[in-house]
C-alpha cells in the first residue's frame, strides 16, 4: 500500500481555510484551481502521508471544479461549447481509462515511490506552467485519425497524472486542447472542465475502494474548511486574473513548485 497510517493531527479550521484560500488565490490568478500547489501543502505542512494527500486533494479538486463549472458557463455559454463536443469525447476516451489506471497505481505503490513520483510530476507541472503561460502554444494542425489517436493518447496520459496527483488536470488539458484542436484558449478552459469532472469522478471512485479513503471521514472538518477556503480563493484569484503580470507571477509559482518538489522528494 502507498500509505502506512492515517494521521489526524489537530488542525484549526481557520488556519486550514486560510491556507486553502491562499492556494486557490494563487491558482485563480493564472486561471487554474490551485490543486498543484495544494498537494505539497497537504504533505509538507499538514502532515498527510502521500496517498492521504492525493485523496484529500482529489476530493477538494472535485468540489472546486463542480463549483467552477456553473460560473464558467456564465462566461462561456453552453451554445459556444456545443460545437466542440467531439473534443470532449475524444479526450475522455483516453482520460477515463488513464484516471482509473493512475488511481490503481497510486494505491499499489510503496509510500517512498509515490513521494518520488509526485515530486517528478510537480516538476512536470512547473515546466507546463512556464511553457503554457510564457511560451506560445501553436496548433499542431492534425486532422482525422491522427488527431483522434493523439487525443486518446494525450487524454490517457493526463488522466494518469491527474489521478496520481489528485488534481483536475487543467494545467495540462488546456494547452493540449489548443495544440491538438486549435480552439481559442477561453473555449479550451471551459472544455477542460468538461473533461476534468468525469475523469476525476472515475479516479475518486477507484480511490473509494481503498482503505486510505477513510482519511476523508476522519478529517471531515479539515476537508470542509479547506474546500470553503479553496473555492473563495479561486473565485478571488479569478477576479484578479491578469492584475499581476504573468511574466512575474508564473516564474515565481514555477519556482514554488520546484522547491515543493524537492521537499516532497525528501519525504521519500
Amino acid at each position: 500500500m502507498a500509505r502506512d497510517q492515517v494521521g489526524s493531527p489537530n488542525r484549526g479550521w481557520l488556519l486550514v481555510a486560510v491556507a486553502g484560500a491562499g492556494v486557490g488565490l494563487l491558482g485563480g490568478m493564472i486561471g487554474l484551481g490551485g490543486a498543484e500547489f495544494r498537494l505539497p501543502l497537504l504533505i509538507g505542512v499538514f502532515a498527510f502521508v502521500a496517498l492521504q494527500a492525493v485523496i484529500v486533494n482529489k476530493a477538494l479538486s472535485l468540489l472546486v471544479v463542480a463549483t467552477a463549472i456553473p460560473a464558467r458557463l456564465l462566461a462561456v455559454p453552453l451554445e459556444e461549447l456545443a460545437p466542440h463536443w467531439t473534443i470532449v469525447v475524444n479526450l475522455l476516451a483516453g482520460s477515463l481509462f488513464g484516471a482509473y489506471l493512475g488511481a490503481t497505481w497510486a494505491t499499489r505503490m510503496a509510500t517512498r515511490t509515490l513521494y518520488r513520483v509526485l515530486s517528478v510530476l510537480l516538476v512536470l507541472i512547473a515546466v507546463a506552467l512556464v511553457t503554457t503561460h510564457l511560451g506560445q502554444v501553436q496548433p499542431a494542425h492534425l486532422n482525422g485519425p491522427a488527431q483522434a489517436v493523439a487525443g486518446v493518447v494525450a487524454g490517457g496520459a493526463i488522466g494518469v497524472v491527474a489521478a496520481l496527483m489528485g488534481v483536475a488536470g487543467g494545467e495540462l488539458l488546456i494547452p493540449t486542447i489548443v495544440l491538438l484542436y486549435g480552439v481559442d484558449i477561453k473555449i479550451a478552459g471551459s472544455l477542460s472542465l468538461m473533461v476534468s469532472l468525469p475523469t476525476m469522478l472515475v479516479a475518486f471512485a477507484r480511490y473509494s475502494r481503498d482503505k486510505s479513503f477513510a482519511v476523508l471521514v476522519e478529517n471531515k472538518t479539515f476537508v470542509l474548511a479547506m474546500a470553503a477556503g479553496s473555492v473563495i480563493g479561486t473565485v478571488a484569484g479569478g477576479a484578479l486574473l491578469g492584475v499581476v503580470p504573468s511574466a512575474l507571477l508564473v516564474p515565481l509559482l514555477s519556482l514554488l513548485l520546484l522547491v515543493s518538489a524537492r521537499k516532497v522528494w525528501q519525504h521519500g
